[in-house]
């Protein structure tokens, strides 16, 4: 009985993609004061730049404030074809601007329509609008499929205050997992 139990939890666990996580992004969050700011949003990009998949962002973005905002993380905007979602599509990649603290966001291999990418090179970005035209770009290229490591990170922060700003995310860290 022992045995089935674990064989069956095992099942699960690979059903639900609980055991097929690609990368993990963490990064520590400090929410600014005022307005114009908090915002951010994670995603896959194939090597060539083409988009893969939403991991998380902000709601006030993806509920529209892109469209009141337009300096709300407008990269993935761009790229994500945010217009173009349907509202489950938005609930499914959207939270409310985190409190202080850790946050940590994982890619599962597969596109933004459930399927599995091939092994290969990716790029995992955190795009965050610090303060109105202020930016800040984290980029990780990695390989999915060749085994766990850890990802390097770039960063680049845009506008004429950015790097004041540069408190509300730190520590950015991503690990490929498999």
């Amino acid at each position: 009985m022992k045995r089935f139990i674990m064989f069956f939890s095992l099942f699960i666990l690979v059903l639900t993609g609980a055991a097929a996580q690609a990368a993990e992004l963490t990064f520590t969050f400090t929410r600014q004061s005022g307005s114009a700011s908090n915002q951010y949003a994670v995603w896959i990009e194939d090597a060539l730049g083409n988009y893969i998949k939403t991991l998380s962002a902000t709601r006030y973005t993806a509920n529209g404030g892109y469209k009141v905002r337009p300096s709300s993380v407008p990269q993935w905007v761009k790229k994500s074809g945010l217009s173009g979602f349907s509202k489950s599509q938005v609930d499914a990649v959207t939270s409310a601007t985190p409190r202080n603290g850790n946050v940590i966001c994982r890619w599962d291999g597969t596109d933004s329509k459930g399927a599995a990418v091939p092994a290969g090179a990716y790029v995992l970005i955190l795009e965050g609008t610090l303060r109105n035209d202020n930016q800040v770009y984290y980029r990780a290229p990695f390989r999915a499929g060749q085994g766990a490591a850890a990802a390097p990170v770039s960063v680049e922060y845009t506008g004429p205050g950015a790097e004041k700003e540069k408190s509300m995310i730190s520590d950015v860290k991503v690990r490929v997992l498999r």
